[in-house]
């Protein structure tokens, strides 16, 4: 096989999501995600086991609780509620008060990255804990949680002044818990999650201030970086962000070289972008539909399948492990901006993506998505153990059965409230 787009299908026909089969089939993987995450995830001390590939805690006494884990969940059961999944209020409950009660610094400000039984495990302040804290916070906002309009105002206030830099359009990436220390280390990830959350908030709040951050981020990390490196979304930056192609940093969360998944995320997040700016900036979806091209040309494994984690600069493999979250993120992609482009190329591969999905990630037996493959597709655990989290997969599932005039989240009030002026 040397070309992966010989390899895609004939879609003459209607695009899936438009089938009541592929409809049913998303909504059943979803409500077998909730199934195996919510109920088993609640920790009856605070927040959120992390679950084994069984789904059983995988530290079920003293648990470390991860910022991003407790904010992910409660948006996630967010969208449980919205659709109607019983039982998923009290979770966004369980997981406010322990985001306002654990992971907020009272003294200090700020919210701190993980906390266990016995206190804080890791204080450090981390733009990418709080643009999650923003997201859980503006999601918890359309179901009317008491906590969602102060965390929201709480935590906005944080990104402005400790995080926000108005004169590069970005924000910081890392502070120590009192604040007296900033890592010189400047990153996209943070800020491509900022932008999904800014997003969030906007939209919550009608506030055009968290929009025009957004496209201030969007503006500098994609315009003015990935377009000129060949629709490659560049990672690692010091504080003048200025490149730095040869960064070596934590694995999961900073590995070097350049990571597709994230190509595909911002594919996405570009789109939506575009929807709710009101100047369309047409460059967003000209960078959008080329950073997708670029991770199927580059990124996906034309032997084997999947996409490989990271990428060096020459466009090789370094981590060819493959993982749950990039196919995940090419799901939502391809989905969001084939509802806008007729090119057969996105339908084919959405196809092709789920395919993929469904003989290789879906765990049938078990619950859940498998983490983590090798090379050649079958499971390991080098990277990540047991099943990390239901975000990506969940809104894999959702994303193509809703409107895409904004976020998920609208796109789901959206539908119902046509839904209920029909009736």
């Amino acid at each position: 096989m040397t070309d992966a787009k010989l390899t895609l299908p004939k879609t003459n026909s209607s695009p899936w999501p438009n089938r009541p089969f592929h409809r049913q089939y998303l909504m059943r993987q979803a409500n077998n995600l909730f199934d195996f995450f919510e109920a088993p995830s609640m920790n009856p001390k605070g927040g959120f086991f992390e679950l084994s590939d069984d789904g059983q805690p995988l530290e079920p006494d003293n648990a470390n609780r991860q910022i991003h884990v407790t904010t992910r969940m409660v948006h996630c059961a967010v969208l449980g509620s919205l659709i109607g999944r019983p039982g998923s209020d009290e979770i966004v409950d369980h997981g406010m008060r322990y985001i306002w009660e654990k992971h907020r610094d009272a003294l200090r400000g700020g919210y701190v990255w993980s906390h266990d039984d016995n206190g804080v495990t890791n204080g450090s302040k981390q733009a990418y804990g709080h643009a999650f804290v923003l997201l859980a916070a503006s999601s918890a906002s359309l179901v009317g949680h008491p906590l969602a309009a102060q965390m929201l105002a709480d935590v906005t206030d944080v990104i402005n002044t400790r995080f926000w830099d108005d004169k590069t359009g970005s924000v910081r990436d890392e502070y120590n818990q009192d604040w007296s220390q900033l890592l010189p280390y400047r990153g996209q990830n943070a800020n491509m999650h900022m932008t999904e959350a800014l997003m969030a908030a906007y939209e919550a709040t009608g506030t055009r201030d968290y929009l025009v951050k957004a496209e201030r981020i969007a503006d500098l990390i994609i315009r003015k970086n990935a377009v000129p490196l060949g629709h490659r979304v560049a990672e690692h930056f010091d504080e003048n962000w200025v490149l730095d192609k040869n960064y070596e940093g934590n694995e999961m969360f900073r590995p070097s070289g350049t990571t597709p998944g994230h190509w595909l995320e911002w594919a996405r997040l570009l789109y939506q972008l575009w929807v709710l700016g009101e100047k369309r900036h047409s460059w967003m979806t000209s960078a959008a539909r080329e950073l997708f091209h670029q991770s199927i040309d580059l990124g996906w494994d034309q032997v084997h399948g999947g996409f490989f984690y990271t990428l060096d600069w020459d466009n090789k493999p370094i981590m060819r492990e493959k993982l749950w979250w990039p196919v995940s993120e090419a799901i939502g992609a391809a989905a969001y901006i084939s509802s806008f482009d007729n090119e057969d190329y996105f339908q084919a591969w959405y196809r092709k993506l789920w395919d993929y999905a469904e003989n290789h990630v879906i765990d049938h037996q078990r619950g859940g998505w498998l983490s983590e493959l090798k090379e050649d597709l079958t499971p390991t655990s080098r990277l990540f153990v047991g099943k990390p989290d239901i975000y990506h997969a969940l809104q894999a599932c959702l994303i193509p059965l809703y409107p895409t005039t904004g976020s998920l989240t609208k796109g789901i009030i959206e539908a119902d409230h046509t839904i209920k002026h029909i009736v």
